[in-house]
């Protein structure tokens, strides 16, 4: 059944709240055909293994979690002692980014960033961290045929995802956040089977529309296949040892919210929310990514390609501007 029959009053809701807010983008310079540059002639694409690198470390050995700490942390120049990626969290302590050499690659990890590089079957060395987080985003790979066909990224049963340590990892009243494809069987399954297993209660959801840099949807409203837009769902974690009701910032969040951006080149790269969720959380909060493909300054992150975009093929050398620093150069994406 096509998703638009299901969702009504979506329709409305992105068309009018996209106006409002495309036009107050434009008033602000934004969104104009003067900011258009012209494309690159190709967009730098490495081959990405680490996934089929984290099945092959399936079959390496267990380590005696008792005898040695959950997370490893660079050194001054992140490369003494060798770093064993899949089976520690590993940590950049520094308030710069560091340039690693890991598995023969070159890899940039933005400040104080944490990741576990695993799939699903191996993330007790999260677990083990003893990180409670007070923000959790996920981003699954819905199953769909789009993604068969393109054979991207691997896709993951929905039910598989009820595996995912949340619970173990939530703080009293963590803000959880998941990223929704618009099929209508997705969105009921994180309402109505994730949420409950997980002991969330949802609070709201929001939509995140996409348009090109002239402020176009990037695909038509109508559309029986392809929407321009994707759901988040937003609730909030009650832990069963604390049953008393308490305020905090995450019930005041709007049950509906619109977000509009232009996204990345990057398949399926979503926009931080790190700025958006911010009124919504404690003033120095835990967060954590899962399924993640790029590191955040100050998060720690999850996934089997989870340096994905951290790749030194996706950044690009500047000189910095500070003359103090003139022989220093600075990485962007």
């Amino acid at each position: 059944m096509p998703c638009f029959d299901l969702f009504p009053q979506i329709r409305s809701v992105v068309l009018e709240g996209s106006r409002a807010l495309l036009e107050a983008a434009r008033q602000c310079g934004y969104l104009t055909e003067a900011l258009i540059t012209p494309p690159s002639e190709s967009l730098t694409t490495h081959e990405c293994q680490l996934a089929a690198l984290c099945d092959m470390a399936k079959q390496l050995p267990l380590t005696d979690e008792s005898e040695v700490a959950p997370v490893q942390t660079l050194n001054g120049d992140g490369l003494d002692p060798p770093l064993d990626i899949f089976s520690y969290v590993t940590e950049n302590p520094f308030d710069c980014a560091c340039e690693v050499t890991l598995m023969r690659e070159k890899y940039l990890l933005p400040p104080r960033s944490r990741f576990l590089l695993s799939d699903i079957t191996h993330m007790h060395p999260l677990v083990n961290s003893g990180d409670k987080f007070d923000l959790i985003v996920l981003d699954p790979p819905w199953e769909n045929k789009s993604v068969k066909r393109s054979n991207r990224y691997s896709s993951l049963p929905s039910s598989q995802l009820k595996q995912l340590p949340v619970p173990a990892l939530a703080a009293p009243e963590c803000l959880v956040v998941t990223w929704v494809t618009n099929r209508a069987k997705h969105l009921r399954f994180v309402k109505e089977e994730l949420y409950p297993y997980w002991a969330v209660e949802v609070l709201a959801e929001w939509l995140w529309v996409k348009v090109t840099r002239t402020g176009e949807f990037v695909f038509p409203l109508d559309s029986q296949h392809k929407k321009p837009y994707e759901v988040l769902v937003l609730g909030k974690y009650r832990s069963c040892i604390d049953h008393a009701v308490r305020s905090s910032a995450v019930d005041e969040l709007p049950e509906q919210r619109l977000l509009i951006s232009v996204p990345s080149v990057l398949h399926s790269h979503k926009p931080s929310l790190s700025a958006v969720l911010k009124p919504y959380i404690s003033p120095k909060p835990k967060c954590l990514e899962l399924f993640a493909r790029s590191l955040q300054c100050d998060w720690t992150s999850w996934g089997n390609e989870v340096i994905k975009f951290q790749h030194s093929s996706y950044f690009t050398r500047e000189r910095a501007e500070d003359p103090a620093r003139t022989s220093e150069t600075a990485l962007t994406q």
